[in-house]
């Protein structure tokens, strides 16, 4: 069986993507694309498809299992792995050629939308409210 698992992640949020033959079927946590909540950040998934093409989906099923996060980012990593699902999949099972096409786009697009950012919370210290801030100086 023709089949590839990817991981997209941003801040906490995994996002792990089963790419195989189907017929164009995108679900995530096993729901369809369509019902994605919110509505704004939707769009924010789709880009990744219409970049590159509905006709490159059309012969894959895509099953997303998403958790972590809150809900921003868990779009962006619901993105990158769909992303890098399609691109794995093509240089596992179509050709060299096309997979290059199609990152190329991608990372003309958006790099992240294959290159995860590292940027992570930056612990809180003593003497101050967080990481950075210092509490405020009084002298009475």
């Amino acid at each position: 069986m023709e089949a590839v698992q990817t991981y997209g992640r941003k801040k906490n949020a995994t996002a792990v993507a089963h790419v195989k033959r189907g017929k164009g079927m995108i679900r995530i946590n096993g729901q369809p694309l369509e019902l994605l909540e919110p509505e704004i950040l939707r769009f924010k998934v789709y880009e990744a498809i219409l970049v590159v093409g509905e006709d490159k989906f059309a012969g894959l099923d895509i099953r997303v299992r998403v958790r972590g996060g809150g809900q921003t980012s868990q779009i962006y990593a619901i993105r990158q792995a769909i992303s890098k699902g399609l691109v794995a999949f093509y240089q596992k099972y179509v050709d060299e050629a096309s997979k290059k096409e199609i990152k190329d786009i991608l990372v003309s697009f958006d790099r992240t939308l294959l290159v995860a950012d590292p940027r992570r919370c930056e612990p809180k210290k003593f003497g101050g409210p967080g990481a950075r801030a210092r509490f405020q100086k009084s002298y009475r």
